[in-house]
């Protein structure tokens, strides 16, 4: 990789001329939306608390976004102040992030699951201004979290709860307070340019601490076109949010989408696959984005007794190689074109398999560049290696982040506008790719590389193995040796010498077998589902349990 500074102003004017970047905003869309279709349903809300879903028209979206921007305003929220909310999938997630957009505030979805050592750091490292809660979600007291939070934190000056019935209630401190702030009637006097920060989104930390991957409007819309450009998507389609919308998932694959087009997003907070079938079947739901773990549980769901959504075409699946027979299954069952992608909270989605060839790719590979994005399999020099070769996963284009927030010290990009993602990966002849491991799960044992990726789908095989990674442990005289860190299956046992006997059924060359095996409860993984590796190899390097 080249260490010449990256351009950011040939970048954006590449963007523009290639018709990718169309310096527009969420907002533009919005009002358009509301402008031409008033009336249409823009949100349908389904809470497991609750049994009434909510609907609300373009018409009420936009004036609850006009009456929010107008309370954050009052509150003092600004262009560039950040405001933070940690929501499930609920309507008032929306209204947020689309009231920061019309005043130009950045937007900052933070993940439900996270706690007090999290946010802590988060918050104040973000500076946010304002942060919005939960009363109580999934029986925990978000609002008594953010309070004490609240009065560590310098900077954030307001809390607001959702469902709270004080004077910082998400309905009396946003919705009622008697201010508007309108869309702005022209694209020069809109709080929010095209080119400004609009969301602040951590990454998952798998590595160590979380950065804040700035992404502006151009980039989020180069992201909806791309996808609802190969997907087919229109104003006609309902698209349900059951992933969660503190990540891009489900915030930028479905809710941005769903209001570019003008088109109907159903959100639903906690995923259970007997309602989240029955939602998808009595909405008319279209598409979706989640992990395979969403899709096998529609599957289980229909074949259990669940009603079929009939209207479901389109499922964009990405976090994790899909099994064949799941493809095959959705598409025998449901009729679905099940959508393989690869994508980072830095690129947005950066590969995807077209619908028309699911059922031959997506079980092979992790799609090909959107329209926009680039990819290169490099060496470590950054060079192009032949096809079939893995290397390197490098990725530039229109959807790419502007930098990590208030880390300008951190190379993003090299001179050209590569961004090392991190993966490793090869790639076939017509251009898909295939995510074989990261750069920093290469395991060198004795000299020789250890093909992690191959183990760790091998020990996914074994009947009693219901989750598996392999990390590195340090060794005086080999420098490493591989640990395997094991989930069972109920009833399920295994221990090293079962493991071993697995890699020598499955001839598997001797040193590349695990020599250590942890059995744990559950893998670390970060919230949208990745595993943790740094943290297993900190267990790895203290004294082993098993093994």
């Amino acid at each position: 990789m080249t260490t010449q500074a990256f351009d950011p102003i040939a970048h954006g004017r590449a963007m523009r001329s290639g018709g990718f970047w169309l310096d527009r905003t969420i907002d533009e869309y919005l009002a358009e939306a509301i402008a031409r279709t008033p009336d249409k349903l823009a949100l349908v809300a389904d809470r497991a608390d609750r049994t009434e879903l909510q609907r609300f028209t373009y018409r009420e979206l936009g004036d609850m976004v006009s009456r929010a921007a107008g309370s954050l305003h009052a509150l003092g929220v600004g262009h560039g102040d950040v405001v933070a909310a940690q929501l499930p999938n609920w309507w008032e997630f929306v209204v947020t992030a689309l009231a920061c957009g019309r005043l130009g505030a950045v937007f900052n979805p933070l993940m439900p699951i996270f706690r007090e050592r999290e946010l802590s750091y988060m918050l104040d490292f973000a500076e946010a201004k304002v942060f919005v809660v939960p009363k109580v979600f999934r029986g925990f007291d978000y609002a008594a979290m953010a309070e004490n939070l609240k009065a560590q934190l310098p900077a954030l000056q307001h809390v607001i709860v959702v469902d709270g019935d004080g004077d910082n209630g998400f309905e009396r401190k946003l919705l009622q307070g008697g201010m508007r702030v309108e869309p702005a009637r022209s694209r020069t006097k809109s709080a929010l340019q095209p080119d400004d920060v609009a969301v602040m989104m951590f990454t998952s930390g798998t590595t160590g601490s979380p950065k804040g991957v700035m992404h502006t409007s151009n980039t989020l819309v180069a992201c909806t076109i791309a996808l609802a450009g190969r997907f087919g998507l229109g104003d006609d389609d309902v698209l349900l949010a059951c992933s969660p919308v503190g990540h891009m998932t489900g915030y930028a694959a479905v809710v941005v989408i769903g209001i570019r087009l003008g088109a109907t997003v159903v959100l639903q907070d906690l995923w259970e696959a007997k309602r989240g079938v029955a939602l998808m079947a009595a909405e008319g739901v279209t598409y979706t984005a989640a992990s395979t773990p969403f899709l096998s549980d529609i599957c289980e769901a229909v074949a259990s007794g669940a009603p079929r959504p009939g209207d479901l075409r389109s499922f964009l699946c990405g976090g994790a190689p899909i099994p064949p027979v799941l493809i095959e299954r959705a598409a025998r069952e449901l009729n679905l074109k099940v959508c393989s992608l690869w994508g980072m909270t830095e690129a947005l989605s950066g590969t995807l398999t077209e619908p028309s060839r699911a059922a031959e790719k997506s079980s092979k590979t992790d799609g090909r560049a959107l329209e926009g994005m680039e990819i290169r399999i490099a060496n470590i020099d950054g060079k192009p290696l032949p096809v079939g070769e893995t290397g390197r996963l490098l990725v530039r284009g229109a959807q790419m982040f502007m930098g990590y927030y208030k880390r300008p010290d951190i190379q993003t990009f090299d001179a050209e506008g590569w961004f090392d993602t991190g993966d490793l990966a090869y790639m076939d002849a017509e251009g898909y790719i295939r995510v074989n491991g990261r750069t920093k799960d290469v395991l060198i044992r004795g000299g020789e590389n250890v093909p992690v990726f191959e183990i760790e789908s091998l020990l996914h095989k074994h009947p009693a193995v219901a989750a598996a990674a392999i990390v590195g442990y340090p060794d005086v005289r080999l420098g490493e040796r591989a640990c395997a860190c094991v989930v069972l299956r109920p009833g399920g046992a295994l221990d090293l010498t079962g493991v071993q006997a697995w890699m020598a059924e499955s001839k598997v060359a001797k040193q590349y077998w695990p020599e250590r095996v942890e059995i744990l409860e559950d893998l670390p993984r970060t919230p949208s589902g990745k595993i943790q590796k740094f943290k297993l190899r900190e267990m790895a390097a203290k004294e082993p349990r098993l093994g």
